[in-house]
């Protein structure tokens, strides 16, 4: 079992949840100015992107404590999933250079509320707009089909979850 790489099939209840947790950090970040938050949140973020749940604290407590609590695992393709990490890591590390490296509070502020914003949608929603433009660069060939073979083949993902 390699100690890098983020899963092929990954549960949408633990990803909801993780996009939860993200809401609540983004919110605790945004009411208090705590400017080292979106640094801890950009680790968590990169953690994710290079292993999954494995070894990020919010990513295990959503996919082994909290989604097995909220009823029978939904599967759903991974590659989008990590995709939408990437976004979430490049929005938070940019966050924590604006705060603490160039003392650009607004622009801190902004980019926290543009991922508070996405992570709602998916926390809330169900709506990943990571996935949707990952699926959309694979359309338009920027990201190569073979990548994500559940992404373009809806009756295989209907297999894997009979």
């Amino acid at each position: 079992m390699a100690l890098i790489g983020f899963p092929r099939e990954v549960n949408e209840k633990a990803a909801r949840t993780v996009a939860g947790g993200v809401v609540l950090l983004a919110v605790v970040a945004l009411v208090t100015g705590w400017r080292w938050l979106p640094a801890l949140m950009a680790v968590g973020f990169a953690l994710r992107v290079a292993a999954g749940p494995r070894f990020s604290p919010l990513g295990r407590l959503a996919a082994q404590v909290i989604a097995p609590r909220l009823g029978t695992t939904i599967p759903t393709a991974g590659p989008p999933k990590r995709f939408a990490q990437a976004i979430g890591l490049a929005f938070t590390t940019a966050a924590a250079l604006a705060w603490l490296v160039f003392d650009a509070h607004t622009l801190g502020l902004v980019l926290l509320a543009v991922l508070l914003v996405f992570a709602t949608l998916e926390a809330v929603l169900g709506f990943c707009a990571g996935c949707y433009v990952f699926g959309h660069l694979m359309r338009w060939g920027v990201v190569p089909e073979d990548t994500c073979e559940a992404c373009n083949n809806i009756a295989l993902r209907r297999e894997q979850t009979v």
